[in-house]
């Protein structure tokens, strides 16, 4: 049910769950070298830690329901859109079997959204390495299971977001109106990021960064002006060190690619507010709007945070503009069914 407060909606565009489909994937060759590269581009200290985490914290948060509406009524979280863990994404398995991995992930979702439909909504799974088949399966889920969203990761196998064909995926989700959630795993950048976590803290909104420049500069959103799409961690460094970008295009003939200035595409793009600092997040706000910024916590993982609203809350933004993050813009992205008479109760 939802809550009343300061807010009139909270929902959390950013949130993970675990699917039952370990079993299809364990001891498969393409499985045992993702793991390989998993200890390239993290090293083997962050590993073992993000291991013991799983076991420890994190699978009992992924999969327990319970457990998960009692850290979102901690949060003040009245909903969550919850996407499938980054992990088992399996951008290695062919056709064959990404259509069996991709049916259970949307089946497990929409199950788990289904026994709490007012808390939860599911955002969909594809096989983005199958552009053809993401396509088909972004529409199934879409009638199947009522979906407004789905997940997708940086790259399409080995293919940019700005390969041509993953036209016939983007002009899917244009026409279905889905708000495509990009979010990142691993990173190309790899042995440079190994220690620290560096893999993570600078690796993974390099990664979105990337993504997010290759639609821009490649004209994808030009050809798809109806896109909705939204960066993960912030978009990365994209929103708020667009100048380089715009000098670029001035300057340089083989970036002025696009039909307008690269700051120019802001607007058709979506940030979650997962920068951590009240001041940063104020800065993403100014640089892309709040009608363009989505509230997000990363649920479980300790890259996320616990206390969204008390972040948003210290920026200082206007109150109009602290409920559009909070909740307001995902709401009407996702279509969550709440009525401006019910909004005003709320307020």
């Amino acid at each position: 049910m939802l809550t009343a407060g300061s807010f009139p909606l909270v929902v959390d565009i950013h949130a993970h769950a675990h699917a039952p489909v370990d079993e299809l994937v364990a001891g498969r060759e393409h499985h045992l070298q993702e793991q390989r590269a998993q200890l390239s581009v993290f090293g083997p200290e962050s590993v073992a830690i993000n291991q013991t985490l799983f076991r420890k914290e994190w699978y009992s948060a992924l999969t327990e329901l319970d457990t998960r509406l009692h850290a979102m009524d901690r949060a003040g979280v009245d909903v969550q859109a919850v996407s499938v863990a980054p992990t088992q994404y399996h951008s290695w398995a062919d056709e064959v079997l990404a259509d069996e991995l991709t049916y259970l992930v949307n089946e497990h979702l929409a199950d788990l959204a289904a026994k709490s439909p007012d808390r939860l909504t599911a955002m969909a799974h594809v096989a983005f390495q199958h552009p053809g088949r993401a396509a088909v399966q972004l529409r199934d889920a879409v009638e199947r299971y009522g979906v407004k969203s789905v997940q997708i990761p940086t790259r399409s196998g080995e293919r940019e977001l700005s390969d041509p064909t993953l036209d016939v995926f983007w002009a899917t989700a244009e026409e279905l109106g889905v708000l495509v959630f990009v979010h990142p795993w691993g990173c190309s950048v790899e042995q440079r990021l190994s220690s620290y976590y560096l893999g993570n803290i600078i690796g993974q909104p390099l990664e979105t960064t990337i993504a997010l420049c290759r639609l821009v500069f490649a004209g994808v959103l030009d050809r798809f002006p109806r896109l909705r799409i939204c960066g993960a961690h912030g978009g990365g460094f994209l929103p708020v060190y667009l100048g380089r970008a715009d000098h670029a295009y001035e300057v340089r003939p083989e970036s002025r690619s696009m039909a307008k200035r690269p700051s120019e595409y802001l607007p058709q793009l979506y940030f979650d507010s997962l920068v951590y600092r009240a001041s940063e997040l104020a800065a993403l706000t100014r640089a892309v709007g709040s009608d363009r910024v989505l509230l997000g916590t990363d649920y479980p993982f300790d890259m996320g945070v616990s206390d969204p609203l008390a972040r948003l809350e210290q920026t200082g933004l206007p109150r109009a503009e602290l409920r559009r993050i909070a909740g307001l813009n995902a709401a009407q992205l996702l279509g969550l069914e709440i009525t401006t008479t019910e909004l005003e109760r709320r307020t």
